[in-house]
């Protein structure tokens, strides 16, 4: 059974840093993709991150890029957010996910993503 758990949201203000976790389980997780989505109240759920299996590519959303960085660690089996200068506009729930399938490079589209964690809130206040 493949898990994805995310930890490391709460409340910051802005300006103030976050990392987000997300521990993954049920297979072999260097060999796939992971990424990172949000979804703001009253919003469609947005892409944010993604990192390729080796960790070697990333993509960002315009929105944050240069702000977040995404990162792994394959011998832990986890995936990691760094947010950093955050914004009240970053305020969102946050998934974790992994990808359906083995891929070269990042995908940033949900329907390459199979397997969701159930969310960490981030709020940041102004």
């Amino acid at each position: 059974q493949i898990q994805v758990v995310e930890s490391g949201g709460g409340l910051v203000q802005a300006g103030g840093s976050l990392r987000l976790s997300c521990a993954a389980s049920g297979r072999t997780f260097s060999r796939y993709g992971m990424a990172w989505f949000r979804q703001a109240p009253g919003k469609e759920r947005e892409f944010v991150a993604a990192i390729s299996w080796s960790g070697g590519s990333t993509d960002y959303a315009d929105s944050v890029k240069g702000r977040f960085t995404i990162s792994r660690d394959n011998a832990k089996n986890t995936a990691y957010l760094q947010m950093n200068s955050l914004k009240f506009e970053d305020t969102a729930v946050y998934y974790c996910t992994q990808a359906r399938e083995r891929f070269g490079g990042t995908r940033v589209g949900e329907s390459e993503y199979d397997y969701w964690g159930q969310g960490t809130q981030v709020t940041v206040s102004s």
